[in-house]
């Protein structure tokens, strides 16, 4: 079901009509038209104006990938460069078509950068299809916009471009870098699915098709392309790698890396339930809700009025402003009978087969791929990671699995979670950069019953 954002006569009536609009996807109170690139009058989130551009047209091209609009976009972080370009590389806005997993197209948005460094490996410069880490629901939170702002801080909102440090490092060796919004993220006519199989599989995959035909781009056809994603980004490049094949076989495939995926969400509610990124399991729920009858006939079936209201409220949130709002809230709270909403699902027939529907791996990927978890990771727990990486084995799969060794930081805390993003940061880079230059990847599937 889409929403329309309604036009504030305020920052604070606005994000509170917007956040009523929301509703319309959990309790089918609110049905409207999407925003079009015609409409004149600003849409506002949590008193954030948001560009007219991220405004998707009525009318939306047929093919997967392309392009509906660019525009220049300044990054946030970038100097001078001595030949007049600016470092790290000159960013464009884009907007471009894709299909949701209702299949129905949807306009996402996104950035393409062309990076100031020469690719100096082998073949032509080569392009990494990047997919955020959680940024929220909101659309002041679009990881475009997070280039472009690296701090949005207001008194009703607050995020942090976090994924730029990635972003850069790819950008030095060479290789240019697309980022994807997601389906909702940002574009604003519908909400954000968050950690939707299909839907972020699929815009990852057209970002990579769309970069090719940024004006421009020295990206083409043939360069060779590699995936890139942590936390929920790394669902959305594993989701991606199984996908290509059947969805996007002209995105010539070439390594992906998938850090900390959630690929069984129905372990992964448990997980962020109760901690300091409880939000997201609001995210969760208001996403599938508004994607997927069997599971909105479960929300609306056995969430409480107050429970409606977090999903309400949570929905035009950035993780800033969740940590602060829910962080440590458990679902128990928010539903009639005092059951979590993970035990509710569990006992519910069609929302756990909705769930298990979510599930990745049971696919085999193309091209080579990287694990990675830490194996203290109880946010998106260390247990389901790892068995991704069985199933791809077991598949057949060309799989580096690695187990980030780290000593426990701190139970529900996120620190278990964020710290592997940064340790092991360098080295997934480095392995994707390999793949990029044509070099093969050895697979470790035989030591995983030796492996943590």
């Amino acid at each position: 079901m889409s929403r329309k954002r309604l036009r504030p006569l305020s920052a604070d009536a606005g994000a509170r009509l917007l956040a009523a609009a929301v509703a319309g996807a959990v309790c089918a109170c609110l049905a409207a038209a999407p925003a079009s690139a015609t409409d004149t009058e600003p849409v506002v989130s949590r008193g954030v104006t948001i560009p007219a551009f991220y405004n998707p047209p009525t009318e939306l091209p047929a093919a997967d990938g392309a392009l509906i609009r660019t525009e220049p976009m300044s990054l946030g972080l970038s100097i001078p460069g001595l030949d007049g370009r600016p470092l790290p590389g000159t960013a464009t806005r884009l907007m471009y078509k894709s299909t949701d997993s209702s299949g129905r197209p949807v306009a996402v948005t996104g950035t393409y950068i062309e990076p100031s460094a020469a690719w100096k490996r082998s073949g032509p410069r080569p392009l990494v299809a990047m997919a955020s880490g959680t940024m929220g629901q909101g659309d002041q939170c679009a990881p475009s916009f997070a280039l472009e702002h690296p701090l949005t801080l207001t008194g009703d909102t607050m995020s942090v471009g976090y994924e730029a440090l990635a972003v850069y490092r790819i950008l030095a060796s060479g290789a240019a870098v697309v980022l994807t919004d997601y389906v909702g993220l940002g574009a604003t006519d519908r909400l954000h699915t968050y950690v939707n199989r299909l839907d972020q599989g699929h815009a990852l995959l057209d970002a990579a098709r769309a970069a090719r035909a940024v004006p421009g781009a020295s990206v083409t056809a043939g360069s060779r392309t590699g995936l890139y994603g942590y936390s929920q980004g790394g669902a959305a490049a594993a989701s991606a790698a199984e996908l290509q094949p059947s969805y996007a076989p002209d995105v010539p495939l070439s390594g992906t890396y998938a850090g900390a995926p959630p690929a069984d969400l129905t372990s992964t509610m448990k997980g962020i339930d109760g901690s300091a990124l409880a939000g997201a399991l609001a995210w969760s729920i208001s996403g599938f809700a508004q994607a997927d009858p069997d599971l909105r006939a479960v929300v609306e079936e056995h969430v409480s009025d107050s429970g409606k209201a977090v999903l309400r409220d949570a929905s035009t949130m950035c993780v800033g402003d969740a940590l602060f709002g829910y962080g440590f809230a458990k679902s128990s709270r928010w539903t009639k009978d005092g059951r979590s909403i993970g035990d509710i699902i569990a006992a519910e027939p069609a929302a756990r087969a909705a769930l298990n529907r979510q599930r990745i791996g049971t696919l085999r990927p193309a091209g080579p791929v990287r694990v990675a978890t830490g194996v203290h990771d109880d946010i998106v727990p260390h247990g389901q990671a790892r068995q991704l990486a069985v199933d791809w084995c077991r598949k057949g799969a060309d799989v580096t699995y690695e187990a980030v060794v780290l000593p426990n930081l701190g139970d529900k805390i996120l620190t278990n979670h964020l710290v592997p993003l940064l340790t092991d940061q360098g080295d997934a880079i480095a392995w994707l950069t390999d793949r990029l230059a044509g070099q093969p990847a050895g697979s470790n599937c035989w030591t995983m019953p030796l492996q943590p």
